[in-house]
């Protein structure tokens, strides 16, 4: 009799998370962009470059490296031309003028380091346009529900159900190297609810916010400088 109330509880429980799976949204993130601009970038031409580099001067908020990356791979799996310069083969060729502590910080920092004759010679080797400065980072705002798990003589287990929702904020600032002006800002903001059914196995459902917000940046900022 134990056990056959053993096993009705565990049905039921299974039951009740097999309802959850069905009446769940499908994992969907909306994205909002922005653009604002300040100057002109028509006279981009094939073969100029462009760098894209993370903001990280605070160490407790810092742009991640796989996001910048990312853009940086969209940007640059376009047909417009234009030569997009790896975050890390930049910061390595221009040691130590854009490490953490020692990067220009606005334009007008940007303005005096290209005085410096070997920062000048190799800023004209990348043939670099437009350094874009991406600030921001995604965070988990809110989670709910718990996943409980169990090993016993017969095996063992997971059960229960989890959400949490995550949220995307992005800025690029868009700096003319050969104005030495800001060209504009674009900034991106994706939400998303990703779920965690476990029916003995946990089975992530995610809503991929930080991807939608990289290839929503992404497009931006091409649309931005054609």
């Amino acid at each position: 009799m134990l056990i056959s109330r053993h096993n009705m509880n565990i049905n039921n429980r299974i039951a009740s998370l097999l309802a959850i799976l069905v009446l769940l949204p499908a994992c969907q993130s909306t994205t909002r962009i922005d653009e604002y601009r300040q100057g002109p970038t028509s006279d981009i031409t094939s073969g100029d470059s462009v760098v894209v580099l993370g903001r990280r001067h605070s160490s407790g908020h810092e742009t991640e490296i796989d996001f910048i990356s990312c853009v940086g791979q969209a940007l640059s799996s376009n047909q417009s031309g234009i030569n997009i310069i790896p975050e890390g083969d930049f910061i390595d060729a221009m040691y130590p003028y854009f490490e953490t502590s020692t990067a220009p910080m606005d334009v007008k920092n940007l303005d005096r380091l290209v005085q410096n004759p070997a920062v000048a010679a190799k800023f004209a080797e990348f043939r670099l346009r437009f350094f874009i400065w991406i600030d921001g980072s995604t965070e988990t705002t809110d989670k709910k529900g718990s996943i409980s798990c169990a090993v016993g003589p017969g095996g063992g287990g997971c059960f229960g159900f989890a959400t949490w929702d995550d949220e995307a904020n992005y800025e690029a600032s868009i700096w003319d190297f050969k104005t030495l002006q800001l060209a504009g800002k674009i900034s991106a903001e994706t939400q998303g609810t990703s779920y965690l059914p476990a029916i003995i196995i946990p089975v992530p459902l995610l809503a991929r916010v930080q991807a939608g917000a990289c290839k929503s940046m992404a497009q931006q900022i091409e649309s931005f400088l054609q």
